[in-house]
């Protein structure tokens, strides 16, 4: 077999593996998206029948008011909990999918290398210059696709830092709104 369709059955089967490996990353995302909400329904439904429970003993208005507020912080601790779940099954299959595009692109520019290569070893005579400026600009294009992507990882990780410190504030909120909540369902009862 000659090596121009032994390269293209290669670069097919490469392709086809990446397919079969994206396919399988996102597939395995989706399932632990599946199973996280599958166990949050379960603890909810839990969690109603015992408040429910819990909910039919309030015997006056003060103590209703007290059983409410007590519900406020474990609620959004919960639903940050799960947004937090989220975001990592999430930034799991994107970074998965960054290495997966990452070795498609590593192996494009070795395949272009390999090219120009060829290319320069079966340019005609007096074509030296035009060799080296292709070679230059290979180069040059492989240059700014690194300085990109480092550029983009960055912004990733800046990002996530940005997007964990506004949790952990809307956190801090709610349990500072809930704490407050509590304070006034005492000074109501003492009153």
């Amino acid at each position: 077999m000659t090596a121009i369709p032994q390269q293209v059955l290669d670069r097919q089967k490469s392709a086809l593996n990446a397919l079969t490996a994206t396919q399988a990353t996102l597939f395995a995302g989706f399932e632990k998206l599946v199973d996280l909400n599958l166990k949050v329904v379960k603890a909810t439904l839990d969690e109603v029948a015992q408040t429910s429970q819990q909910a039919i003993g309030v015997k006056d208005p003060q103590e209703a008011t007290a059983f409410a507020s007590s519900l406020v912080q474990p609620s959004a601790e919960k639903a940050l909990a799960y947004g937090k779940h989220v975001y990592d099954i999430v930034a799991g299959v994107q970074g998965e999918l960054a290495k997966l595009a990452e070795a498609q692109i590593a192996e494009g520019q070795q395949q272009v290398a390999d090219a120009v290569e060829q290319f320069s070893k079966n340019a005609p005579t007096g074509s030296e210059s035009a060799v080296a400026l292709l070679k230059s600009s290979l180069a040059t294009a492989n240059g700014a696709y690194d300085s990109l992507s480092k550029a983009a990882k960055q912004a990733v990780e800046v990002a996530e830092s940005n997007l964990n410190a506004a949790a952990n504030a809307t956190f801090k909120a709610a349990s500072d709104a809930a704490e407050v909540a509590g304070k006034t369902t005492r000074a109501a009862r003492r009153a």
